[in-house]
């Protein structure tokens, strides 16, 4: 989807220096502002909080959440679900952009290849929350122990424990990768011995050479190759947790591609609100301009189409099969207790997006990043309720029952988005948020009117 106009990206007459400057001087010139440190404070307590959450579910036991023996699953695997779709989006975003030669790409794939880093990291805590013996979380490594036993590969929780840790590796390389030309150009800018330093370790060498360049540049481009398949089959690991099992609403084959256009919908959601924060908070508005959003809001409008043929595939699936718990099932989602949540969730996904359909409300970057946030609600509700509606309707009514959250499920919810805002805080003030190098080659293909 392109942007159109090249010079739409970019101020007319600016020079590389100058693009440079934009995104190194809040680095390593200008000090922080009060915001961000309103913002890292907060954020700070928020991670403590969520460290105060977790030793007392240690302490305690997974007693404290509002898991029951009906749904037994509750809170921690629906977040779960809902941090890994949101992590598996950067790369694949930054990926697909980069083959299809996206000029609008080097404003956004720094910040959202760094949002893979901390979603799915985060991601990966609350299997572990959920164990309820944290201690054993180490049995999910599939490699013999001294016993000669191997994991049972039966358990979601092995299938995670390999998509999160094969996806973590390859999308640090991706991202490290893509940074090296700009840990070179911090290198040279820096001002003290110890950021020239620090900076110089981490850009190996990097001189920027003709043979650098190329070799750089087909790895890199290798590297997104692999990441487009890798990123579907990791989400699509994570649908099989549901699909592979046998309770109302879940043995449906749609559930890998339904999670993976779930995930690149709240994922590009959460970029769009990170650029307007970076945007503002950066002073880049010369660099991430409303032409950006213009093109994210296309993106989001498409990704409500298709999740509104997800749910209709699922309607007429579950009514087509003429099987009385998939039709109860599809019942106790328009009428049962978890109806309004239903309703609201349709909302937040299918009808608010729609908005977008009006260039002048796509033009808007408030009007694009409420859209945004509204449908991250609603993709919440959405991993939430896959879990609830299925696990309180079983095939036993006698196993029937219903979810109610407790105060612990709200703070370590709330203590996972405050660390996430606290990573992407300190990412900001530490390395630069937009690839500098991307923007020259984007400069120099303006000039040359490519």
């Amino acid at each position: 989807m392109s942007a159109g106009p090249e010079e739409a990206l970019l101020p007319r007459g600016t020079s590389y220096g100058a693009l440079v400057g934009l995104v190194a001087d809040p680095l390593m010139r200008r000090r922080a502002g009060r915001p961000w440190r309103i913002a890292f404070a907060v954020s700070g307590m928020l991670t403590l909080l969520l460290a105060g959450c977790t030793a007392w579910l240690f302490l305690r036991g997974i007693g404290i959440l509002g898991n029951n023996t009906a749904v037994v699953w509750g809170f921690p695997i629906a977040n779960y679900v809902w941090w890994i779709g949101i992590g598996n989006a950067g790369t694949f975003i930054s990926a697909a952009l980069l083959l299809t030669r996206q000029p609008w790409r080097a404003a956004i794939n720094r910040f959202a290849e760094a949002m893979t880093l901390f979603a799915v990291g985060i991601a990966g805590l609350f299997p572990i929350l959920h164990l309820g013996r944290p201690h054993y979380a180490l049995w999910l490594t599939p490699y013999p122990n001294t016993q000669g036993l191997w994991p049972q590969w039966r358990s979601a929780l092995v299938w995670d424990f390999a998509a999160i840790v094969s996806y973590l590796t390859f999308s640090l390389m991706f991202f490290y990768l893509g940074l090296i030309p700009d840990l070179a150009t911090l290198r040279d800018r820096a001002q003290s011995r110890a950021g020239q330093v620090i900076y110089g370790v981490l850009a190996l060498g990097w001189r920027g050479s003709a043979r650098h360049w190329h070799l750089h540049d087909t790895l890199y481009r290798t590297l997104a190759a692999m990441a487009l398949p890798l990123v579907v089959s990791v989400h699509s690991v994570a649908a099989m947790d549901f699909s592979a099992s046998l309770m109302p609403g879940w043995q449906e084959t749609i559930f890998p591609p339904y999670f993976v256009v779930g995930a690149l919908f709240s994922g590009f959601g959460i970029v769009v609100v990170l650029a307007a924060l970076i945007r503002w908070g950066l002073g880049l508005q010369a660099i991430i301009t409303p032409r950006h959003f213009a093109v994210m809001g296309k993106v989001l409008l498409a990704g409500s189409l298709g999740m509104a043929l997800c749910y209709g595939t699922e309607w007429f699936s579950a009514w087509q099969a003429e099987d009385r718990a998939e039709r109860e099932h599809l019942r106790a989602l328009f009428t049962g207790p978890y109806a309004p949540l239903y309703f609201a969730m349709l909302g937040c996904n299918l009808l608010v997006p729609q908005l977008l359909w009006s260039g002048r409300l796509r033009g808007s970057i408030p009007a694009v990043v409420g859209v945004a946030v509204v449908l991250n609600i609603g993709m919440w509700l959405e991993r939430v309720l896959i879990i609830w509606n299925t696990l309180s309707h079983g095939h036993l009514p006698s196993m029937h029952g219903v979810f109610s959250p407790t105060l612990w499920d709200w703070l370590i919810l709330a203590g996972s988005l405050g660390f996430f805002a606290f990573l992407m805080l300190g990412f900001a003030r530490l390395l630069p948020a937009v690839a500098m190098h991307d923007m020259g080659k984007l400069l120099r293909r303006q000039r040359s009117g490519a």
